[in-house]
């Protein structure tokens, strides 16, 4: 396998610091390292989900997917004299908070668990079944983007650390992937800061070739992101499935995970249903997170391990993190 010691100078004393930094990117353990209650034995890989490439990857999706449709909300507020408001509101977001942003939710999907991480996928992706059929119902797909964001992340770090699994050049792809995924959001973000700064006065003269485009095809933005998010989270599902049924030794045992776990998930897609009753605002999206946590964490206590409950709690905590970032572009999809 591929990895940063062939490249370095063969010193002695450096060759523990080559197999750590090796072993960090790919998410093993080093060679000599006795893995604990998440590891294996001397030398044996320690296959994790989400460790600090695959869940920078999905920290730096989750950031294009709220520069994209920062911009996308921004012009049609801007378009419509009655939303002035909530133009002004999104274009005073701090500009500090998009890199810590992506700083903190690269540190919450590197500590969740692939267990956990691989239900969040698969349960968001059968709320966004249930959503997108009941969009006649008055739903707004613009908000489910938004709320998305965290299991977007989970699908991307599924998705990513399940197709290198195994890989011969595993370090050297994740360590690609990472790089140009951080250019993409670097340069999304950029486009959103333009968008907000500049697009009323050039959009007027028609002197700026970013601009016209986005005025000529700004309003295709959520059929783009809707396609992307649907190729993700087809690859995700899939992965999750199999990085779930790995686990199990027998069929037995994936039966009794598996029958409890459709029960949940029922229950929360049927309350799911009940949520554009309950108005607008953010206390009810706030109370629908609880609500799937909490599911996530009961069944868990039944038939997960210890480390999968801790991991429902910080996937609670990115999950929040995510809707308080993104609470103003929220405020202007519920008022499209």
């Amino acid at each position: 396998m591929f990895s940063l010691g062939s490249w370095l100078p063969a010193l002695p004393g450096l060759a523990w610091g080559w197999a750590l930094l090796d072993a960090f990117l790919q998410g093993e353990s080093p060679q000599g390292w006795r893995g604990g209650g998440s590891g294996t034995a001397r030398g044996t890989p320690v296959t994790r989900c989400c460790l600090f490439p695959a869940g920078l990857v999905g920290a730096c999706a989750v950031s294009v997917l709220c520069s994209l449709l920062k911009v996308y909300l921004y012009i049609q507020c801007l378009n419509n004299p009655e939303r002035q408001a909530e133009k002004d509101a999104i274009r005073a977001q701090w500009r500090v908070l998009e890199p810590l942003h992506v700083v903190v939710l690269t540190g919450v999907l590197a500590l969740v668990g692939s267990r956990v991480a691989a239900l969040v996928v698969l349960e968001f992706s059968l709320r966004a079944i249930s959503t997108v059929l009941s969009l006649g119902k008055g739903t707004h797909s613009s908000q489910l983007y938004l709320l998305c964001q965290y299991s977007l992340g989970c699908g991307v770090s599924c998705g990513l650390s399940f197709l290198l699994e195994g890989a011969p050049h595993r370090t050297c792809n994740l360590a690609l992937a990472a790089g140009l995924a951080g250019l993409l959001a670097t340069y999304t973000r950029r486009l959103a800061r333009h968008v907000c700064t500049l697009y009323e006065l050039h959009s007027r003269e028609r002197y700026c070739g970013v601009c016209i485009l986005l005025l000529a095809a700004g309003h295709g933005i959520p059929q783009l992101l809707r396609n992307a998010l649907t190729v993700t989270f087809t690859v995700a599902d899939l992965a999750a499935v199999a990085l779930i049924n790995r686990d199990f030794l027998s069929t037995a045992e994936a039966v009794r995970f598996w029958t409890p776990l459709t029960i949940c998930y029922t229950l929360l897609v049927i309350y799911m249903q009940e949520e554009p009753r309950q108005g607008t605002g953010r206390q009810p999206v706030y109370q629908t997170v609880l609500v799937r946590m909490g599911g996530l964490f009961i069944l868990l206590l039944t038939v997960g391990r210890w480390s999968d409950v801790l991991h429902v709690l910080i996937s609670l905590l990115g999950e929040l993190w995510c809707l308080l970032r993104a609470g103003v572009m929220l405020e202007a999809c519920w008022r499209q």
